[in-house]
């Protein structure tokens, strides 16, 4: 089957829906939202601690906010991307209230804002601890309230259609690769449909499933990423991958595991040993609040150290009723494995949770291929360069959906709908057998990622990773060319894409730097 739509939205986060809705009152045509599961299951929802955006002016300023990025991302972000994201963050933030979406505020009406690791000042907007869940409903009921949007659940794109289906070579040296839509699963009828579109925007989130351990949902296997690595896009900083310092340590939950927001530490909670005893003084001068990057290796020297499974965050201190109030979601989690926050230390460990590189683009959001915008975190706009300060993810998203939005309305009377695209070639049959080694194939490459390209990482075992990687990468590539196309068989192809670029630009980096770090090329005066 083959159906147009104007707009093409493959994700349905903040990034997908913000652009979604931003085109969809335009009036330059129909928009149809495509999302693998339901608009309510993305990382976006999973999100606790909140949005970044200068708004108390008494004290914050846009130039702090601006320092406070580079530090952060190691002076590796692009300072054009990140003064375009602080400044428009305001409007950003209007544009999420105008859309439903509701912030905590203190009763003189001012918004309630946390501090997190790396800021200067209090600037985190938030909603309790579940701020990503609060922005995720209020812009789903504005989608699904708009008549020009066609929102397309459970939905899986296979790949974006270029001059490659077309017939002609395409290479990493073409300079004028153009998207005119994607091929994508239809659940029902187990077909895949071609979309035909003037516009594409990718805004299918993280890569965090990758990992054996991730505070992402299972959903998050990369899947634009490599889409648009398979059709020669540019693909740019994706050795810089963000591990979590504070995940619940609960062996019996690891995939997706529960994130502990970095606003505890925010709120004052303090990381210690299992006996008591304080350790962030050994790395950095703040504490407790330092970088992500900091922390998490940190903690995971602190854990090879002791051979522990897990360190402590403790909030005993503050008033019990507070922490309550400000973490609901997490003091019922926590007891749910039978730790009382106000009375005991939470176990936590580090996890895969954010990828700061993804699909290049320019300040427009628009991708190295022509027609095709990248939007969050799959996208590498430049902000976070080597590190993500807390809380800039989803007003990324915003800002970049209104710039990317705002740019493809200008210009989509330039493009037309490429009727010569052929119809995808279905052939094939899937086995239970081949099930069975797509599943396995899985879990080898979160073991490869996990053991050999995680937070400490050395020159022996980016390598070994890389012939792991490539050994998988051929025995999938034969069986995707012989077997029905199905998600299952997708998304190995796409994690094992994504595993190889974050290894291969890993060992490409002879240095360490922000979130990368190799004990053969190190940085930092600790021996890690």
């Amino acid at each position: 089957m083959i159906r147009k739509f104007d707009f093409l939205v493959i994700g349905g986060g903040v990034a997908g829906m913000s652009f979604a809705l931003k085109v969809a009152n335009s009036g330059k045509g129909k928009v149809a939202l495509v999302c693998k599961t339901t608009l309510d299951e993305t990382n976006t929802s999973k999100a606790q601690g909140g949005i970044a955006s200068v708004t108390n002016l008494k004290v914050d300023n846009f130039e702090k906010h601006i320092e406070d990025t580079m530090i952060a991302g190691d002076f590796i972000s692009d300072r054009n991307a990140v003064e375009h994201v602080v400044r428009n963050a305001p409007k950003a933030i209007d544009d999420l209230v105008k859309w439903g979406v509701n912030f905590d505020k203190t009763p003189e009406g001012q918004f309630d804002l946390h501090r997190e690791g790396g800021h200067s000042e209090f600037r985190i907007l938030h909603h309790k601890d579940d701020t990503g869940f609060e922005i995720q409903r209020g812009l789903m009921n504005a989608v699904r309230t708009n008549k020009n949007i066609t929102v397309l659940e459970n939905h899986f794109a296979v790949e974006i259609i270029t001059q490659h289906h077309l017939g002609i070579e395409v290479t990493r040296k073409t300079p004028d690769i153009e998207c005119y839509g994607a091929y994508i699963l239809d659940p029902d009828t187990h077909k895949i449909d071609t979309f035909l579109s003037r516009v594409t925007l990718m805004a299918t989130g993280g890569t965090g499933a990758v990992y054996a351990t991730t505070s992402n949902p299972n959903i998050a296997t990369g899947d634009g990423i490599a889409m648009v690595y398979r059709a020669k896009g540019t693909v740019k900083d994706m050795e810089f991958v963000q591990f979590h310092p504070t995940v619940l340590y609960n062996p019996a939950e690891t995939h997706p595991a529960f994130l502990i927001t970095e606003a505890m530490r925010g709120y004052g909670g303090v990381l210690r040993l299992p006996n008591g005893e304080e350790f962030m003084q050994k790395y950095d001068k703040r504490l407790s609040l330092a970088p992500r990057d900091i922390v998490a290796r940190a903690i995971d020297r602190e854990m090879k150290l002791h051979g522990l499974n897990h360190v402590c965050l403790d909030v005993t201190h503050k008033d019990a009723e507070e922490t309550k109030k400000h973490f609901p979601h997490i003091y019922a989690k926590c007891l749910t494995i039978g730790v009382d926050i106000t009375k005991e230390y939470i176990p936590v460990c580090p996890s895969a949770h954010y990828m700061c590189g993804g699909i290049k683009v320019d300040l427009n959001g628009e991708s190295s291929i022509h027609r095709l915008y990248a939007v969050g975190e799959c996208s590498c706009t430049g902000l976070h360069g080597g590190n993500r300060l807390a809380s800039n993810s989803l007003i990324e998203a915003v800002v970049y959906a209104k710039s990317a939005a705002e740019h493809a309305v200008r210009v989509i009377d330039d493009y037309q709908f490429n009727d010569k695209v052929p119809e995808w070639n279905d052939e094939g049959t899937m086995s239970n057998e081949e099930k069975v080694l797509i599943a396995q194939d899985e879990r080898e490459v979160g073991q490869i990622m996990s053991n050999y390209v995680g937070i400490v990482r050395s020159d022996l075992r980016l390598h070994r990773a890389w012939k792991r990687l490539d050994l998988l990468y051929e025995e999938t590539e034969e069986l995707f060319k012989r077997v029905k196309a199905t998600r299952d068989i997708c998304e190995l192809r796409n994690i094992i894409n994504v595993g190889y670029l974050i290894t291969r630009q890993a060992i490409e980096r002879k240095e360490s730097r922000g979130l990368h770090y190799t004990v053969d090329y190190p940085k930092h005066a600790y021996d890690l």
